[in-house]
C-alpha cells in the first residue's frame, strides 16, 4: 500500500496566492488546505493534523511570525515561511520564533517545491508503537515509566533527578548494557573518568533503592566490560 500523500496548509491573506499555490501543490501530489488569516488556521489545526503549514508572514491581524510562536507552543509541525520582506533581520525573527524555512515573495514555484520537499525529507520517521512495557517490576520494587515513579510494595521511594534519567536511560535499554560513556553523554555531562565515576557512585545509590542486597544486585547488574544493565523479571 502506498503512503498517504503529505497534507499541507496553505495560509495566506490573498485569495488569488492561495488558490495558486493550492492548484500547483495539488498537481504536485500534495493533499492541500488552505486558510485565509491566522484565526481560520488557528481552527483548522484543532481538527486535523498537517504534515507542513505554508504560511505568509504580512497578514492582518496577527502575523505569521506571531502564529509560528504560538504554535510552536504545542506543535512541532513543519513551518515555510512567504514574506516579501526578505531581509536578513525578518528571516531571523522567523527563524527564531521557531519557522524550519523562509521563502521571500516573489519566488518560482519550483524553487517552493523544492523547499517543501526539503523539509519534508528533514522529518523524522513515524516511530512505532513502543514495544517496551509500561511498568519494570523488580521483586517487591516497581518502576512506571510514564509517570518516573519507584515504588516498593506500594510505598514510594524519591528518586533524584539524576535518578530520574538513569532510570529513563534503562527502561528504554531493558536487558541491554549500557556503557558508563554513553551513560554520561545521555546525562549531559562533560566527558572523562572523573563523570564515569561520577556515574559509578550515581548506579551504587540507585541500587540501594532498587536491590535487596545492593553489593549483590540482581537487577541492576555490572556487565564486564561494557557497562550497566537493567533487568526486570
Amino acid at each position: 500500500m502506498s503512503e498517504p500523500a503529505p497534507h499541507l496548509l496553505i495560509i495566506d491573506d490573498d485569495e488569488r496566492i492561495r488558490d495558486l499555490l493550492r492548484k500547483f501543490l495539488i498537481r504536485n501530489g500534495f493533499l492541500v488546505s488552505v486558510a485565509r488569516d491566522a484565526a481560520h488556521a488557528r481552527r483548522l489545526l484543532v481538527g486535523l493534523d498537517f504534515d507542513l503549514l505554508v504560511m505568509d508572514v504580512m497578514m492582518p491581524g496577527e502575523s505569521g511570525v506571531e502564529l509560528t510562536r504560538a504554535i510552536r507552543e504545542t506543535h512541532d509541525t513543519p513551518i515555510l515561511l512567504l514574506t516579501a520582506r526578505g531581509e536578513t533581520p525578518d528571516r531571523i525573527e522567523g527563524l527564531e520564533a521557531g519557522a524550519d524555512d523562509y521563502l521571500p515573495k516573489p519566488f518560482e514555484p519550483k524553487e517552493l517545491l523544492l523547499r517543501i520537499n526539503a523539509i519534508l525529507r528533514r522529518m523524522p520517521e513515524p516511530e512505532p508503537e513502543p514495544t517496551q512495557p509500561k511498568i519494570v517490576q523488580m521483586g517487591p520494587v516497581r518502576y512506571d515509566i510514564e509517570r518516573a515513579e519507584l515504588s516498593r510494595a506500594g510505598a514510594p521511594i524519591r528518586l533524584t533527578a539524576t535518578e530520574v534519567q538513569l532510570m529513563r536511560i534503562f527502561a528504554e535499554n531493558l536487558r541491554q548494557a549500557v556503557s558508563r560513556a554513553r551513560l554520561v553523554e545521555d546525562l549531559g555531562r562533560g566527558g572523562g573518568q572523573a563523570q564515569e565515576r561520577a556515574v559509578d557512585v550515581q548506579i551504587t545509590r540507585l541500587r540501594r533503592k532498587i536491590e535487596a542486597d545492593p553489593k549483590q544486585p540482581r537487577y541492576l547488574q555490572t556487565v564486564r566490560g561494557e557497562g550497566y544493565m537493567l533487568a526486570p523479571d
